[in-house]
């Protein structure tokens, strides 16, 4: 495992988080935190999963089954870059967390995100309503969406149920439908049959790929 402590240490330091920070966003502790990136204990399929959607990597990736290289660079470097290599996207609306409520209103702000990333597809922000999500996804954080019609079973997604309501949820698919699945465990899971995917219907509007946490 000394590659997963390897990255998860990089990707952390890669986002300017402590460890402390990096804990309290997924809902684990510093010492647990501490522990991974010594290499002193293995990860769940919990664990993991949320590192992986925390950071937008692959498992395969934070295991060290994919080669990939970090560039790390100062401040002053990512604000030039920022500057240079942006591209806007409007935050179209609100996304409840919970209880569903209108998804596509008028702007109410707008994202940047890079230049690169935008040029792999459709992207736009929506904000978050509710605590449904928490604690990796709170209400009022914007989460940037990439628009597609379809995602892999495990993907948190943007799904939008009788055309015009939408939520926030990760999405569990089954031979017979789909769970829309909270990370609060207070909530439990909302199941949709196959064929009320089709009647009502429930549709994916897009993959969430990044959180935009605001204080």
């Amino acid at each position: 495992m000394e590659k997963y402590s390897n990255r998860v240490r990089e990707l952390r330091l890669a986002k300017s988080l402590s460890q402390e920070q990096l804990a309290e966003k997924i809902g684990l502790t510093k010492q647990a935190i501490s522990q991974y990136e010594r290499g002193e204990r293995n990860p769940s399929m919990t664990v993991l999963d949320a590192l992986c959607d925390f950071f937008n990597v692959s498992s395969d990736y934070l295991l060290g089954k994919d080669s990939v290289t970090l560039r790390f660079v100062g401040k002053d470097e990512i604000d030039k870059l920022e500057s240079k290599s942006c591209v806007r996207v409007p935050v179209l609306g609100r996304v409840a967390a919970g209880i569903p409520i209108d998804a596509i209103e008028d702007v109410l702000d707008w994202e940047e995100i890079p230049e690169m990333m935008a040029a792999t597809g459709e992207f736009f922000g929506l904000r978050i309503k509710g605590d449904s999500m928490q604690p990796r996804i709170a209400e009022g954080d914007v989460v940037i969406v990439r628009s597609q019609p379809d995602a892999e079973s495990g993907d948190v997604v943007i799904v939008q149920v009788n055309g015009d309501h939408a939520t926030c949820k990760r999405i569990i698919k089954h031979n017979t439908g789909i769970s829309l699945v909270s990370f609060n465990p207070v909530y439990p899971p909302i199941v949709y049959t196959n064929e009320e995917i089709k009647s009502l219907p429930v549709t994916i509007v897009g993959k969430v790929v990044e959180n935009r946490q605001k204080y």
